[in-house]
């Protein structure tokens, strides 16, 4: 039968299902087929907050959204335009955030009577029966799981195993609709089962029933096409934000011809790091999981020592665990970074879900006045340059540097362009020098107050190391009053001086005045950025300031809000950087602030500032 095909500038797609559907994987992969397909992405992976919520269920429901598209993609999405549910849950947790005259594709088999009852529907109550006759979406119910067992019939697979395979059977359907390039996927099965030859060509087999099924039903009548993006020209790949972290780190180590030790201890959304960076030992990067928090941080500190890039990474519960450790490192003024993916707190929290409630307690989350620098990634390819100017002022100020990413940039995934050689900085280390005839003194500075880096076991370079207060120039232990003081304002004001060599502050979008200034951070950047740039278009005189550096900040930020009539800070925490901005530079900033463990929609930020313009 052929089909019409509608061209379109972008669509919002969102799988959910069963945490034990695949949904994350046909998400990955549609994903990658899109980026190949050279289209502009964003996505957003939404784990369930239990390790295995019971199957059915709505805690275990599992969601993948991917926003892509032709022109520029900063998000991915507010509502989807298609929703597929392999359950009842699935949809009852997700239906909300369908647009009106949205495409559902709900698998029949996950709406029986058990799975009506697990996700809290009324008895007799099926919600197919109501979306039928709903003008406002279209519904094509399929009977997914049955398809997938017909087209396995003679393969002599149990059940369970025959429909494990039934993602890979909604991924070629998916596929076929907006005519996605299949041999990404074809590669992707052949490495995770090509040693199991029958369960591999199983899942090629429902791959292609997935597709020939949209090519041959009446179901249907549409199917869509989404032109290639716009982009700079250069080599590409889809990355997530912790992908690209580990990256960042590595090229850095060449840059500065350091080697790389990443010590560390497990903790969701952050473990990735790890795992990507231990695929690199050919490269001299060494790895090792530490049993627990505290020996992580010291075992980086530890290679710092040595002369090594130390590395570790967390969330906030292990950033609480680490505190003292990088307070010794402040101390020793050694190079440390620590990598913080934030996640939804206090305590444990909800460690699934994403939060940008980490920013105070990075500022002081150490005892005594113990300053270091804090720079927060904006968006997955960016975590690269992040990770790559933190490891950067480590080296070259002596001192730990936080890095801010989040659960929400972490996992999620866009292109990234692979930058040139060029393109990256050299590192350069203040290693100490044996002078002949001179003593060395660890402790004596150059112009930004940075000391020298001493190796352990060169003659004539021997110091004290430790966390007592050390003297200024000689490094011996002091219990001076005011040598304490001047110590405390020399590592301060180290920090400080960064701010010297960072670009002064630049709007990334709007007038240098006006009457509204929105000033963001971290993975708020591509929402706020939609936002702002469509009030632009609105003819409102809205401006962007996206802050990268958080310690120092950039110079001229109180000078560039002064000319705005009103500030907002939006944030997904109670308001910390407005707290920050409003004590440090008394700027009249207001919050706009959200804590559900989900990212800010654009139509809410717009909502928000129209009413701060309004008032």
């Amino acid at each position: 039968m052929l089909k019409n095909i509608e061209a379109l500038d972008q669509v919002v797609i969102r799988f959910a299902g069963d945490s034990g559907d695949g949904i994350q994987l046909i998400g990955s992969e549609f994903s990658m087929a899109t980026a190949l397909a050279r289209n502009d992405l964003g996505t957003f992976p939404d784990f369930p907050a239990e390790i295995r919520a019971p199957a059915g269920t709505l805690p275990g429901v599992s969601g993948f959204q991917i926003h892509f598209g032709s022109v520029d993609i900063h998000t991915p999405g507010d509502s989807c335009n298609v929703l597929v549910v392999m359950n009842a849950a699935a949809l009852k947790k997700n239906i909300d955030g369908l647009s009106k005259g949205g495409i559902i594709l709900a698998n029949e088999d996950g709406f029986d009577i058990k799975n009506l009852k697990l996700a809290n529907y009324p008895s007799g109550v099926n919600p197919l029966d109501d979306l039928r006759n709903n003008k406002d979406y279209q519904l094509h119910i399929i009977p997914i799981t049955k398809l997938t067992r017909v087209a396995l019939s003679t393969y002599g697979l149990g059940t369970k195993e025959t429909d494990r395979s039934k993602n890979m059977f909604i991924l070629g359907l998916i596929c076929w609709m907006y005519n996605r390039p299949m041999l990404s996927i074809h590669e992707f099965l052949q490495r995770k089962f090509g040693k199991h030859p029958v369960i591999f060509q199983a899942n090629i087999d429902v791959l292609n029933a997935g597709y020939a099924y949209g090519e041959t039903t009446e179901l249907m009548a549409e199917r869509y096409t989404i032109k290639p993006a716009k982009m700079p020209a250069g080599k590409y790949r889809s990355i997530t934000g912790n992908a690209a972290t580990a990256l960042g780190m590595l090229a850095a180590s060449v840059k500065s011809g350091l080697q790389l030790f990443f010590g560390t201890y497990p903790i969701t959304p952050a473990s990735d790091i790890l795992h990507d960076l231990a695929k690199f030992k050919s490269s001299g990067v060494i790895t090792f999981q530490a049993e627990d928090e505290i020996a992580a941080v010291c075992s980086a500190i530890g290679a710092s020592y040595a002369g090594l890039i130390g590395a570790t990474a967390s969330s906030g519960p292990g950033l609480d665990l680490k505190s003292e450790s990088i307070g010794l490192a402040v101390m020793l003024e050694q190079p440390l970074v620590v990598i913080n993916v934030q996640r939804a707190g206090p305590s444990t929290g909800m460690p699934t879900k994403t939060e940008q409630a980490d920013l105070l307690q990075s500022f002081h989350g150490r005892h005594g006045e113990a300053p270091l620098p804090i720079i927060a990634a904006n968006s997955p390819s960016d975590c690269f340059n992040t990770a790559f100017e933190a490891t950067k002022i480590a080296i070259e100020y002596m001192t730990p540097v936080i890095m801010l990413s989040d659960g929400y940039i972490a996992n999620g995934t866009e292109p990234w362009l692979f930058p040139s050689e060029l393109e990256l900085a050299e590192i350069n280390a203040p290693f100490a020098k044996v002078i002949d005839g001179g003593k060395f003194h660890p402790y004596q500075r150059d112009e930004n107050l940075v000391r020298k880096w001493a190796i352990p076991g060169v003659k004539e370079l021997e110091n004290r190391i430790g966390g007592l207060e050390k003297e200024d120039v000689t490094g011996n232990i002091s219990y001076d009053a005011k040598n304490h003081e001047l110590m405390v304002h020399i590592r301060n004001n180290k920090v400080k001086n960064i701010a010297n060599n960072l670009p002064p502050v630049r709007l990334d979008s709007g007038l240098d005045s006006g009457d509204l200034l929105v000033i963001s951070w971290g993975g708020t950047y591509g929402s706020v950025k939609t936002a702002c740039l469509q009030l632009q278009a609105e003819g409102l005189a809205v401006s962007h300031l996206h802050l990268r550096w958080l310690n120092p900040m950039p110079k001229g930020i109180p000078e560039l809000a002064s000319k705005f009539k009103h500030i907002v800070v939006p944030e997904l925490n109670t308001g910390q950087l407005k707290s920050i901005l409003r004590s440090e530079y008394l700027i009249p900033a207001i919050g706009f602030n959200k804590i559900q463990g989900q990212p800010f929609t654009i139509q809410e930020l717009k909502d928000s500032f129209k009413t701060q313009i309004n008032n």
